[in-house]
């Protein structure tokens, strides 16, 4: 049996003979950003990085990303960063798509290959090299971590999806599964982000509308998508941004698997100071 696929961008340049029609859509409940726009002109430099581009798919900004940033990084080899993270109060989530990258922490050193996942908590003082002979390709995903008086921060995690069995949702048959780094009911944990697979056939059968974020990252396969009153062909490489309440729904027609990376936020109050409607 094949293992899981995982598909990242590598930049590079349109022809000029190319077609200008695209796929892309902003708006106000909903982004797509498709695979074909994340070329060479749209990639960033990051301080304290060398050897490393990035994608930057998400920021919090007025009218779109509140909670989270999202970023997809390429480390040619022998590339990374002593200090990555310049914000003491950003945790972060790493996944790996290509290659192989060492991530340092608390004197120990640990390897992320495909279907690597690491927990970075804030102020933790993470360092990352490619040591290995390609390029490597991760998603880094960040946010502000909202403590509370009382429950301890969390712990760094380090997985592999391929050595976690994914739970199917109630009543599918293992058609729609979620694939779960952390333990949902850990409150220490203020984001997830997980892997849902559907089998070809599989369907989100209602419009979820619901009060997280979420970015998406298509990671394997092909669906149609409803993003709020529009249904929305995506395919791997494409980047969905969900903002909360955006109803939405999903049917994977095949003919192989749809998997996504997804990030939501999770366990905390809603903020009432937010967005200055509060003192």
């Amino acid at each position: 049996m094949a293992g899981p696929k995982y598909v990242a961008t590598h930049g590079g340049h349109p022809k000029q003979s190319e077609l200008h029609t695209g796929r892309a859509v902003f708006t106000e409940a909903y982004a797509v950003i498709p695979k074909g726009v994340q070329r060479d002109i749209v990639a960033s430099l990051l301080p304290h990085w060398n050897q490393t581009r990035a994608w930057i798919l998400a920021r919090p900004l007025s009218g779109f990303a509140e909670t989270f940033s999202q970023y997809v990084m390429e480390v040619a080899p022998g590339g990374g960063s002593d200090r990555p993270e310049l914000d003491q109060g950003a945790q972060g989530v790493l996944f790996v798509m290509e290659g192989e990258v060492t991530v340092t922490l608390d004197g120990r050193s640990y390897r992320l290959q495909p279907g690597g996942y690491a927990y970075l908590p804030a102020g933790s003082g993470w360092a990352l090299r490619n040591e290995g002979a390609r390029h490597a390709a991760f998603h880094w995903i960040r946010k502000i971590y909202e403590r509370i008086d009382g429950i301890d921060a969390p712990e760094a995690v380090f997985r592999n999806e391929q050595d976690i069995v994914p739970l199917s949702m109630p009543g599918t048959a293992g058609r729609w599964a979620t694939t779960r780094f952390v333990d949902p009911d850990d409150l220490r944990h203020d984001m997830h982000v997980t892997i849902v697979t559907f089998e070809p056939g599989g369907v989100i059968p209602f419009e979820e509308t619901h009060v997280m974020e979420h970015g998406l990252y298509v990671l394997e396969g092909k669906a149609v998508y409803k993003l709020n009153r529009d249904w929305v062909e995506v395919e791997a490489g494409d980047f969905m941004w969900l903002r909360a309440f955006c109803p939405q729904a999903c049917y994977a027609g095949g003919p192989g698997k749809f998997r996504y990376l997804l990030y939501k936020d999770v366990n905390r109050h809603a903020d009432l100071r937010r967005m200055g409607t509060g003192r």
